[in-house]
């Protein structure tokens, strides 16, 4: 009998000691596992392509943000970048964007579709998205398009990283994506 409480004692110490021992390893990597290698310096591309603008949405994720162009052809042109603010392409009055910072992205993209019609018409240029509940995207607004370029302002809770890249698909189709960390 004194052997099986030994046992048990030892049993009990063991597995007291060891959850500190599991618990810390665990919070130590879910807060590096939000690290990015990204910077907030502009990013481009120079695809050439005959795609149109179709629609923008927005995502949550659990370390950014993410805003995803989806185009009615092959990844196109872009280029991202930091600025005081947003004007509308080919006019060049102030879009009013929220937030502390101000993203614009322009996309390489046809203004007219096929049939000579606007490809691109959001019901409100001022929200092309819903955001609400997001930890670093404020809007996403419409500035308009110019001699084959499309204007879009994201405003952001503050200067943070951000990363662009393009993605095939679905169908015939593909997307600009852009993602915008949290935090530092």
């Amino acid at each position: 009998m004194k052997l099986f409480h030994s046992i048990r004692t030892t049993i009990a110490v063991l597995a007291v000691a060891a959850v500190p021992a599991v618990a810390v390893p665990a919070t130590a990597s879910a807060a590096t596992a939000c690290r990015t290698a990204w910077g907030s310096l502009p990013e481009a591309s120079n695809r050439v392509s005959a795609a149109t603008l179709a629609t923008v949405r927005a995502g949550r994720h659990a370390c950014f943000d993410r805003v995803v162009f989806d185009l009615t052809g092959t990844p196109t042109s872009y280029s991202a970048h930091y600025v005081s603010n947003v004007f509308r392409a080919g006019a060049g009055h102030l879009v009013p964007i929220r937030g502390g910072a101000k993203l614009e992205i322009m996309l390489g993209v046809r203004e007219f579709d096929d049939d000579g019609h606007w490809a691109f018409q959001p019901a409100n240029d001022s929200e092309l998205a819903n955001v609400a509940g997001f930890r670093t995207v404020r809007q996403i607004a419409y500035a308009g398009s110019n001699e084959g370029a499309a204007w879009v302002g994201i405003g952001l809770r503050a200067r943070l990283p951000f990363r662009v890249f393009t993605l095939d698909g679905p169908g015939s189709g593909s997307r600009v994506v852009v993602d915008i960390a949290h935090r530092w």
